[in-house]
């Protein structure tokens, strides 16, 4: 009966099996374990053990696929709004310190010293003054609150340039037609029945009122409603003339920063060079609802991965006990031929990370294939009202990747190692009688 196991257990000769026990003081070798896992996994002739066998590995696959995919969308998703935010108000702004809470800035004069020391930190890819002021379009019978942000030649138009719907940038060789010149948002466009080309009233509510006539340039979409809604681009030399300002008091400076995640020192840096009658705020400081929301989106993230990793351990280690149970008669022979009990346990460890490992890699396949697929052909549609973009965005990062297959086959390693624990309690001569 015993040349008969060890036959169906390795599909070999028995003295070619009985070659691989290989005793250093009583204890099998890595050989051992290794020889009976592979043939357990991949030569394994029983039916019900294949099934167990593939579920595992599909579970492990799918698992691993949707951990990587949820990173790469939470993470695109906050890249992406952020980056719509930021491009067009940039990092931080400073304006003038008092009590003024409205959408038309206090001017003060250009500050060259600070412009100066600020460019020679090198944390700052672009420093431009800015202003805005609150007006009123009229257009088809219809009226709508905007804010006119008035920028001058030295503006960075590259963020607005990549969300041009229609048109161009305002021209600023010639002084005079550049006043005259406007952006306007898509959404803008649409509740006032508006083109390119067409012209337009704004009225400037100050004392006493002042209105002028636009003509339509370009027209933006950056995505996010709460800055659609409000903005406007023109001229700031246009508001310097409503307000009755000098020729180099502006509104406020837009700083852009090289690298985003360095906010909290270039912030810091800024308040220490700035002059007293000057304040700095973040975009994160503007924006707060936004940012807020995007933190909890990384909510989302860590509970799928939770609940996707308990999928993955269960279904190891029910793969794991069943074919436990179902080598009984093994174990038992191989207990009756001196194998210690972690010598057996390390067959079942090796055979779980050989199906661990093709999961993982399956897995790989599938998540950054998909992730793959959507980052090039944007397939999979969103609503950008709802969401700030018309497509399911993805970020891969490669360090997220690693961590998830290495935090996957570790998290799964150490919880089997107590069911696996179970080849103790088989008595050798219980287990030998087993069918």
């Amino acid at each position: 009966m015993s040349n008969n196991l060890y036959a169906n257990l390795t599909n070999e000769p028995l003295e070619k099996f009985a070659s691989l026990l290989k005793y250093k003081n009583n204890v099998l070798t890595l050989n051992f374990a290794s020889f009976i896992a592979s043939r357990i996994s991949f030569r394994s002739k029983r039916t019900f053990s294949k099934l167990i066998v593939r579920i595992a590995i599909v579970g492990i696959m799918l698992g691993l696929s949707v951990m990587i995919l949820s990173m790469a969308v939470i993470k695109g998703f906050k890249r992406e709004v952020r980056e719509k935010i930021r491009g067009f108000s940039g990092d931080m702004q400073i304006q003038k310190l008092d009590l003024n809470a409205s959408y038309q800035n206090s001017p003060f004069a250009v500050t060259d010293t600070f412009v100066t020391r600020a460019k020679a930190n090198g944390l700052f890819a672009s420093i431009v003054p800015y202003a805005t002021k609150p007006g009123i379009i009229k257009a088809h019978d219809e009226i709508e609150g905007v804010v006119m942000k008035g920028v001058d030649n030295k503006y960075d138009w590259s963020f607005i340039k990549k969300i041009l719907v229609a048109g161009r940038v305002i021209d600023f060789k010639d002084s005079l037609e550049s006043r005259k010149q406007i952006l306007i948002s898509q959404f803008t466009a649409n509740r006032l029945r508006l083109k390119l080309g067409d012209d337009f009233l704004m009225y400037f509510v100050q004392e006493p009122l002042r209105k002028r006539k636009f003509k339509i340039v370009g027209i933006f979409d950056v995505g996010v409603e709460e800055v659609d809604k409000t903005f406007v681009i023109g001229d700031m030399a246009l508001i310097r003339r409503l307000n009755g300002w000098k020729d180099n008091d502006i509104g406020g400076y837009e700083l852009r920063l090289k690298d985003f995640d360095a906010m909290e020192p270039a912030n810091n840096f800024i308040g220490d060079i700035i002059p007293t009658t000057l304040r700095s705020y973040t975009v994160v400081e503007n924006f707060p609802a936004i940012f807020e929301w995007l933190k909890l989106l990384d909510i989302n993230t860590h509970v799928i991965l939770v609940l996707m990793m308990l999928v993955a351990v269960i279904n190891m280690i029910s793969a794991l006990l069943i074919m436990i149970l179902e080598r009984t008669s093994m174990i038992g022979i191989l207990k009756a031929m001196g194998a210690r009990n972690t010598s057996i346990q390390s067959v079942f460890l090796l055979n779980a990370v050989y199906l661990i490992g093709l999961g993982l890699i399956f897995g790989n396949v599938l998540g950054l294939g998909l992730g793959f697929l959507q980052f090039k052909t944007h397939l999979f549609k969103l609503d950008q009202a709802s969401y700030y973009m018309s497509f399911v965005p993805i970020q891969i990062d490669w360090v997220d990747v690693a961590l998830l297959n290495l935090g996957t086959l570790a998290i799964c390693l150490l919880v089997l190692i107590i069911p696996s624990t179970l080849v103790s309690r088989i008595s050798p001569v219980k287990a030998i009688r087993f069918k």
